[in-house]
């Protein structure tokens, strides 16, 4: 078995965790490779393993079995920038905060390999959408997807944008907002989740527009196929907007056509059988919490 390792950052309270996961690789005649960022984080607890390590650019390949992530919500967001499209199953152990995406449990982490060995999990396949901007310029290059959402919002400003919106070049409407959301199922838990959008079962077909403290009142959460092509063009008091992919931000002149659609190809998450969305949902939103339920 071949696995990959990557953390943004790195607690020393969490080094007997990282410690526990390379102790069982190496029990399991396991190779892995560590990430050079976080190879350097970690250096001086490591030092006495065999490992190989790896880059954004270089390194990785579909020999890999699995990818751990090592960190939080945003660690995972950012290992999906490494895996691309080379279909390498992922899993986040959670050492960060809520963990809608890390999902595995620090104190567990030797059941990563455990269970994965033993065969003890499905892979779902994640949707991802990208961005197309219709120009010379490279914002995003070829990192011009997207996990969770992408998301045009005001720059420099209090004042709102107008999001022109088409869909499948009809025109479907403008919000006067802070921004708008394009959201895949996996993003539905996030950043839409927290503007009023819904809740969207990881598997569904679908992505949901939702706009970002409207001031048309009836604007409300749209949802839509996800193989609906989407055409925004956004304006305002400023000369430049936000786009976001995820964590990734880029400066967009006003006026410039954004266009948005699924991604030809999609993210392999590792769901263990003892985790699935429902108890994810249960444990982080309290849901079933209030005695009447």
């Amino acid at each position: 078995m071949k696995v990959a390792i990557y953390g943004q950052a790195f607690n020393s309270t969490d080094k007997e965790y990282l410690i526990g996961l390379l102790d069982e690789l190496q029990k399991n005649n396991t190779s892995f490779y560590i990430e050079e960022g976080f190879n350097e984080l970690v250096a001086d607890y490591i030092s006495g393993y065999n490992h190989g390590t790896f880059s954004q650019s270089s390194g990785l390949n579909t020999s890999f079995d699995m990818f751990v992530s090592f960190g939080g919500d945003g660690t995972m967001l950012r290992a999906v920038t490494y895996v691309k499209d080379l279909g390498i199953p992922i899993v986040g152990v959670n050492t960060g905060r809520l963990g809608f995406l890390s999902t595995f449990k620090k104190e567990d982490v030797r059941k990563i390999v455990t269970e994965f060995i033993a065969g003890h999990y499905s892979i779902e396949e994640r949707s991802l959408v990208e961005v197309s901007l219709n120009s010379d310029l490279d914002e995003f290059g070829s990192l011009n997807f997207a996990l969770n959402e992408i998301t045009v919002s005001r720059k420099d400003t209090t004042s709102m944008i107008n999001v022109e919106t088409y869909l499948n070049d009809e025109y479907l409407t403008s919000y006067w907002a802070d921004g708008l959301i394009v959201s895949t199922p996996t993003g539905s838990t996030g950043y839409s989740l927290s503007c009023g959008g819904p809740v969207i079962e990881p598997s569904a077909k679908s992505l949901v527009l939702t706009p970002i403290a409207p001031h048309n009142l009836n604007a409300r959460p749209l949802v839509i196929s996800d193989d609906t092509k989407i055409r925004l063009t956004a304006s305002g008091r400023e000369e430049n907007h936000l786009v976001a992919l995820d964590s990734r931000i880029a400066s967009i002149p006003n006026g410039k056509e954004i266009r948005i659609q699924k991604s030809n190809f999609t993210v392999k998450m590792i769901v263990y059988n003892s985790e699935s969305f429902l108890k994810t949902l249960r444990n982080k939103l309290l849901w079933g919490q209030d005695k009447r339920n």
